[in-house]
């Protein structure tokens, strides 16, 4: 039984390494598919017959058919041809190919583990939790893709976060469970202590820099202003009317979003100083190396930021800042995982 036992544990180890790699090379893919536009080229969500790619000039004449009916064709690509086509449609395709493989590499195996009763229920119920997620994570994608086809050339900016927000709480989720797992630990995110509320908010400051970026590549606000430090000749945009408070919670207004989105991430600098000074304080020594770590990832996230803003939006770097803030929050989970009990 034990060798059973020892056996089943590593299976789920290397399952829960492999999920998360699938995980984030989705983030990556689907942000690219976002970066060339190719998020609206399959109009139809066709979750089992999308399966099978265009095999034949008719299908794809089909497919490209559908694409012109909306407005990012009619007004953007009018003049995209059929084999200008068949390069956004991969992007889209493969996006969605992920994501399938995702949600059955990850129900098969769970329900192994299920019945061979080896793995800890505590384990098991965040399993659930984010096979839940997987499933809605692809409602929300077709959500997202569906407020492209009628009015607008792109999608909802709102749609876009959530579902970049959900993406990055199911693989924030796998990567706790492995930290808990390889440890074997069942250490709980949630805390009302005062001791793990910097690091809390740390996380949480991220969490809302990425969702502002997920507006500013939505809005593709990013053309707007790029020059760097100020906006335009100003360090705020003169093109911005503010006439009351509710004027600052305009997220439809481009200038007003990339401004929220630059100046979180000073905020973010110097909220990274006082965790530094907290940790000295408190003489948290071991955790010098995970926050040397973070504050690497938080210089590359801020430097790939800039670079991609004065560069022109170019895609590499664009895609290599997303990345980056993926890796910046899993150095900031982990500096928070060693020191939550």
């Amino acid at each position: 039984m034990y060798a059973n036992t020892k056996k089943i544990n590593k299976l789920f180890l290397y399952w829960l390494i492999t999920s998360l790699i699938l995980v984030f090379f989705i983030i990556i893919v689907g942000g690219l598919t976002r970066l060339t536009n190719s998020g609206l080229s399959i109009t139809k969500w066709e979750l089992l017959t999308g399966i099978l790619p265009p095999l034949n000039n008719s299908s794809w004449e089909n497919y490209f058919d559908k694409y012109k009916q909306i407005p990012q064709f009619k007004l953007l690509n009018f003049n995209m041809s059929l084999e200008e086509f068949k390069i956004i449609f991969y992007w889209e395709y493969f996006h969605r190919m992920i994501a399938r493989l995702l949600g059955i590499f990850f129900l098969v195996p769970l329900i192994y583990f299920y019945f061979s009763k080896r793995i800890k229920i505590e384990h098991l119920n965040i399993c659930y939790l984010i096979f839940t997620l997987i499933v809605f994570q692809g409602l929300i994608g077709w959500f997202m893709v569906e407020s492209g086809l009628i009015n607008d050339v792109t999608v909802s900016h709102y749609r876009l976060s959530i579902h970049l927000f959900i993406a990055i709480t199911i693989i924030s989720l796998i990567f706790w469970l492995l930290r808990n797992f390889i440890s074997n630990n069942n250490k709980k995110f949630f805390s009302l202590k005062y001791k793990y509320l910097p690091f809390q908010l740390f996380i949480f400051l991220i969490l809302i820099q990425i969702i502002m970026g997920a507006f500013v590549s939505g809005l593709d606000a990013g053309q707007i202003y790029q020059t760097w430090p100020t906006m335009g000749e100003n360090f705020f945009p003169n093109d911005i009317v503010i006439s009351n408070a509710k004027d600052f919670l305009n997220f439809d207004n481009h200038s007003l979003v990339q401004f929220y989105h630059r100046n979180l991430a000073y905020v973010i600098i110097l909220y990274s100083f006082f965790l530094a000074s907290y940790i000295y304080k408190k003489k948290i020594f071991f955790l010098n190396k995970s926050f040397i770590i973070v504050i690497f990832f938080l210089s590359a996230q801020v430097i790939l930021g800039i670079f991609t803003l004065i560069g022109g939006l170019n895609i590499y770097l664009a895609s290599m800042h997303q990345i980056t803030s993926v890796l910046l929050i899993f150095s900031a989970l982990n500096l928070y995982y060693l020191t939550a009990k």
